[in-house]
Formats: structure tokens, C-alpha cells, sequence
């Protein structure tokens, strides 16, 4: 695939950057994301990335990599340059094992991280990772059990999804709010899509083909919902498929309560590809 050359311009400073505060920390840096999955849009995505050293990152290299992302991104403040710094033991084995540790978020490097050792970000890597510096994404040793990644997702529909859903139904609350804007629903709509598609395949989709996924597993009363948010997905530039915003988060957070009880299903086994949408 073509990486888009913003891309490899930040991908570039930043190696320039971390090699003259910490030379050699940095074995091998990748690109995950809607990057890695054909989906990214300069003026709205982020730039995922996976940076990989031999040993723990100390004290003293945290202290250089703080200035080192502080100034990535005052030179590049758009796209963000987020991401985990991992080993290569920790990517070799279970994520649930993973200590915590540095990731950047939006410039700011926060020293230890769980959240984002996840099944996803591994077989994103390993499946789909974009090599910027270091061996072959596709060569490294990674751990892709399909169980554990089954496992997280039915977690993040209990844990994160349900009550997203829960707190978006009430329109007095912020969520609520928000799903009269256009990004609520493509949140929703293609976030619950993506867990979906996983459950029903064991791979790792990027929000557009979650979208193209949901338009043909589920039923044809969802084609307006799943084509409005695939239009917003892509800057809005086409008319709306709603007449007003109250009508389209009413149809968003229906999908989004009917896709997270079918990929529930799908992930106790208890629903069929042939069953959805039903």
C-alpha cells in the first residue's frame, strides 16, 4: 500500500529527533491505525504508531522523549502523532501481560499506560503494521491469539460500548448532545461496527470498511444510518441523507443498541453471519 507522505515526513522528524535525544532506543517504528488500514485522511485521522525498543524505556530516555514529542509537536501540531513505546518481549507475548508504560497522546508522553496493550493493537501490527524504521512488521514475533482477541472485544461491547450507549440515550447529558452532531453517530455507528466485523472474522477493520461491512451483513432498513455516517466518515462534502439531526441520532443510537446485542451473540455463539440484522 502507498502511505501518504505526511506520513513519512512526521515519521521522519521524529526519528531524526528521538535518534539525537536517545541514539539507538528506537529498534523499530510502525504504523498502525487507519494508516495501516487504508483509511486515513490528513485533516482528520491520526497518525497511529507503535515505536519498539530492546529494553524498557528508563528514566533519563523518558525525560528525552518528552522533549522529543514536545517538539514534534510544535512542528506538527496536525495530524497527532500518538502512540506506545513497547519491546520486542512484550509484543512476543500476551498484551493482557504487558506492563504498563510511555504513551504519547497528542504530544505529551504519559509514562505508564495500560490501556492500550490490546489484542487489537497486536494483530493490527502484525496483520496490517506499516514498517517505517526496523524489520518487517510481518516478520516480527507477535502474539496473535484469536481467542484473546475475540475475548477483549466481547469486554470492550460490556465495558465500553454499553454504556456509551446507555449515556448517549439520555439527550441531557454531553454524549447525548453529541449525537446530534455528525460525529456522534460515526463514533457509534462505525466504532460497534468494527468490534462486529471482528467477532465475525477474526480481523481488524478500519472505520470505512466497517461501514462497507455493516451496509452488507445487516439489514436493508440500516443502509440510510450506515450510508450517512460512511458520508460524514468522508468530510461531508455530499447532502445529508437526513432531514435533521434529531431523525438521524434517533437512527444511530437504534443501530448502535442492534449491532452491539448481534456481535454479543456472535461472540457467545449464539448468532450466525446468516442470522443479522433480523
Amino acid at each position: 500500500m502507498t502511505v501518504h507522505p505526511l506520513v513519512h515526513e512526521i515519521a521522519d522528524a521524529y526519528l531524526a529527533l528521538v535518534d539525537a535525544a536517545a541514539p539507538g532506543l528506537v529498534e523499530g517504528l510502525y504504523v498502525v491505525g487507519s494508516t495501516a488500514l487504508d483509511d486515513f485522511h490528513p485533516a482528520r485521522s491520526d497518525i497511529d504508531f507503535v515505536a519498539v525498543t530492546a529494553d524498557p524505556v528508563t528514566a533519563e530516555q523518558l525525560a528525552g522523549l518528552e522533549r522529543v514529542h514536545a517538539r514534534l509537536a510544535v512542528r506538527y501540531p496536525r495530524p497527532v502523532f500518538d502512540g506506545p513505546y513497547l519491546t520486542w518481549h512484550e509484543l512476543a507475548g500476551s498484551p493482557a501481560q504487558a506492563p504498563p508504560g510511555p504513551h504519547v497522546f497528542g504530544g505529551t508522553v504519559r509514562h505508564r499506560v495500560a490501556s492500550d496493550r490490546t489484542p487489537v493493537l497486536w494483530h493490527t501490527l502484525a496483520r496490517h503494521g506499516v514498517t517505517l524504521c526496523g524489520p518487517r512488521a510481518q516478520e516480527l514475533m507477535i502474539d496473535t491469539d484469536p481467542g484473546e482477541l475475540a475475548g477483549w472485544t466481547v469486554g470492550n461491547l460490556a465495558e465500553y460500548w454499553r454504556p456509551w450507549w446507555r449515556r448517549s440515550s439520555r439527550l441531557a447529558s454531553r454524549p447525548g448532545l453529541a449525537c446530534l452532531n455528525g460525529w456522534g453517530p460515526v463514533w457509534g455507528v462505525l466504532g460497534v461496527s468494527r468490534l462486529h466485523y471482528t467477532l465475525a472474522t477474526g480481523r481488524i477493520a478500519s472505520k470505512h470498511g466497517a461501514g462497507e461491512y455493516a451496509r452488507a451483513v445487516f439489514d436493508e432498513r440500516w443502509h440510510r444510518i450506515v450510508d450517512e455516517c460512511l458520508r460524514i466518515r468522508e468530510g461531508g462534502r455530499r447532502r445529508s441523507f437526513y432531514p435533521n439531526p434529531f431523525i438521524r441520532r434517533a437512527d444511530a443510537l437504534a443501530f448502535t443498541d442492534m449491532a452491539i446485542t448481534s456481535a454479543e451473540l456472535l461472540g457467545t455463539g449464539r448468532l450466525s453471519l446468516g442470522g443479522l440484522g433480523e
